[in-house]
């Protein structure tokens, strides 16, 4: 079948167009890696374009030699891997009830969570109440504050029964099947793209996530990277890595510059490894799930 003008004409525009936004988006990224690896001075004088120029990993090795920056990565990772870990256990448990027809009362309930989505307590009550609970200072008042997001508990909600067919879970009760045996051995399996896609949520989120750390940390081994990063990039609490007797102050400020760009690599680079394995998924998730409310 012979395409028409207005077809060829439209497959044109829109490659144009999605080559542009291609290069927009890869550029800052390309560069900033480039900028991480090349000479300080090159990158002082704004001669890097795109590739990079003398390859330099002094700022790798200044970040690396930085206690502070080796243990925020650590917490990170353990923050990111607990606090994924509830949010994922607790928007199944809520998302799956509510998905099902038999459920009484379901949708006063779904009121109630969407509630939340225009009120909260507050900066200061949630302060008060995780000290009240003796919080303040330990691992759960960075992950239990923010442990179930109720647009999250929605979309799964949406995808349990936009997806998978009610009569198989009514095929698998009549066969004697209870309701964690159906959620666990037949929701679950047929449910991966949407749990890929809260997945990348969840862990985007707590790894880049950094005010509840500045409210509800007092010690410093308990900083996440990003909060370390805040204090580098913002407050410019970077002189620790430098050596001021050796060099100039002009090379100081030159390996600052490299410096800051290997501390975004690194703190991005988790992240930017994850998509690629979730990509297949997060589509199909993302897309299913938004189909209706």
């Amino acid at each position: 079948m012979a395409r028409s003008l207005e077809d060829k004409c439209f497959d044109t525009v829109n490659g144009i167009l999605l080559v542009l936004i291609t290069i927009i988006v890869l550029y800052p990224l390309v560069f900033v890696l480039s900028a991480s690896i090349s000479d300080p001075s090159a990158v002082a004088r704004g001669e890097l374009w795109l590739l990079p120029k003398g390859v330099n990993l002094q700022g790798y090795i200044k970040v690396f030699q930085n206690q502070d920056i080796v243990s925020g990565y650590a917490n990170t990772i353990l923050y990111t891997v607990v606090g994924t870990a509830i949010n994922l256990l607790l928007t199944i448990c809520a998302a799956y009830p509510l998905s099902r027809k038999d459920f009484k009362g379901r949708h006063v309930i779904t009121g109630f969570l969407m509630l939340t989505l225009f009120f909260s307590g507050g900066i200061i009550p949630t302060y008060l109440l995780l000290k009240k609970l003796g919080m303040l200072g330990t691992i759960w008042a960075i992950v239990i504050p923010n442990a179930v997001a109720v647009w999250n508990v929605i979309i799964m909600r949406t995808f349990f029964q936009t997806s998978i067919p009610y009569e198989i879970q009514e095929s698998a009760a009549m066969d004697g099947c209870s309701n964690t045996r159906i959620l666990l051995s037949i929701v679950l399996p047929l449910s991966m793209p949407i749990i890929a896609v809260m997945l990348l949520f969840y862990a985007v989120g707590h790894w880049n996530a950094f005010f509840n750390a500045l409210m509800y940390l007092t010690n410093r081994s308990q900083y996440p990277l990003q909060l370390i990063l805040r204090e580098i990039l913002i407050q410019g609490q970077m002189q620790a890595m430098l050596d001021m007797a050796d060099d100039s102050l002009a090379k100081k400020l030159m390996e600052v510059e490299v410096i800051k760009y290997a501390v975004v690599v690194i703190a991005n680079l988790p992240v930017l490894l994850l998509y690629p394995f979730l990509q297949k998924y997060f589509v199909k998730g993302i897309m299913i799930g938004a189909l209706k409310g």
